[in-house]
């Protein structure tokens, strides 16, 4: 069991329209033609008439070496952005966008902001990245290193020594950029890589150590480069992404399934008890925000169903699973003092813990197709 704590008259001739005005003579009695103005209507303007011109040049790099390059906040807004044969160049693109491919770059390091589709490098080698998309994707490249929030599983195909580590980044406009691109911070498959040409006897990619420091292999920016006023940081504790362990090997046994239900603040309930959790000593080992229906309700929370229907109608639950000796008691203690007049459900005892977290994420990975 679990708690839930827009007159004159007119004339038409042949070649114009014209508008005459005709006057009473008071002398002569006559009528006299004082006037005829000839106006033509203006050209009709459609939507695509009123369009900002955009010049494809303004997103894309090319064929640069040795240079420090990218968008600044607000640059791209959305657009679809391309990175091709770049040699020894950091690269900081800064902004949400459609989609980014990256084709035959060597010796790079790329930042990129959100991405509402996909990220494809193709023909790459020595890159480190970091890097939140829908979508991730390479093919035939060597030797990667990134640093990944992927809503979906990522995908390699026909590449080798490649190593992944959790998105762990910051500038300020970053938070706005994950929600323009539709993206969840807390739904991050970092860790779920699928090799898609394996090679029997061989490991075609790996996760990097846990203590891996992030700008010890993607620099900040130079001091001197355009970037510079961008307060850039990639500090576990600030990352708008939850540093999460992924798949690697739990350090206990116990795992606790915490739950926030849809609110004004489930965002920051939600850091708030990671970072009490941290300073505790536990875990986070994943997260997820996903959409439930009655029905669901029922298969994952099984016994305690009944008393959180009515909570799933405001929008998508945020759960965690943390780990660590005791994380049971411990997150029903910060259930009850810091979450008090939360909506929350939290495991009841280690016995059933287990089974709670995996009713719950296996429900949200076949929810979203992973």
């Amino acid at each position: 069991m679990g708690c839930w704590f827009s007159k004159k008259s007119k004339r038409k001739s042949p070649d114009k329209e014209a508008t005459t005005t005709v006057e009473e003579n008071t002398t002569t009695g006559n009528n006299i033609s004082l006037s005829s103005n000839a106006t033509e209507e203006p050209p009709k303007q459609y939507s695509w008439d009123k369009r900002e011109k955009v010049d494809p040049k303004d997103f894309m790099l090319t064929g640069l070496k040795d240079a420090t390059v990218g968008r600044l906040p607000g640059k791209l807004n959305g657009q679809q952005f391309v990175i091709q044969d770049c040699d020894n160049c950091k690269i900081f693109v800064l902004d949400h966008s459609a989609t980014i491919t990256i084709d035959d770059c060597t010796n790079c390091c790329i930042v990129m902001g959100p991405v509402k589709g996909s990220v494809f490098f193709r023909d790459c080698r020595d890159i480190k990245c970091v890097v939140a998309c829908q979508q991730f994707r390479t093919r035939d490249c060597q030797k990667m290193e990134v640093f990944l929030c992927c809503a979906t599983q990522p995908i390699i195909e026909a590449s080798t020594g490649m190593k992944f580590g959790c998105f762990q980044y910051y500038y300020p406009e970053l938070a706005f950029h994950f929600k323009d691109a539709g993206l969840s911070i807390f739904n991050n498959n970092w860790s779920n890589v699928h090799d898609f040409t394996p090679v029997s006897g061989e490991t075609n990619w790996s996760l990097l150590p846990e203590d891996t420091v992030v700008l010890d292999h993607v620099p900040a920016p130079d001091p001197e480069s355009e970037f510079k006023s961008v307060r850039v940081s990639a500090e576990a504790s600030r990352s708008i992404v939850p540093m999460t362990k992924g798949g690697r090997r739990k350090e206990s046994d116990e795992s606790c399934l915490f739950v926030f239900f849809a609110g004004e603040y489930t965002t920051a309930n939600a850091r708030k008890l990671i970072d009490e959790a941290s300073g505790k000593g536990f875990v986070l080992i994943q997260t997820k925000e996903v959409s439930m229906r009655p029905e669901d309700v029922s298969r994952v929370f099984q016994n305690n169903a009944e008393g959180l229907l009515e909570w799933i109608t405001n929008g998508p639950v945020t759960a965690l699973e943390l780990n660590g000796d005791g994380v049971v008691e411990a997150c029903k203690s910060m259930a009850s003092e810091v979450f008090s007049g939360t909506k929350v459900f939290v495991s009841d005892n280690r016995n059933t813990s287990s089974r709670d977290v995996d009713n719950f994420f296996n429900f949200a990975d076949m929810q979203m197709g992973l």
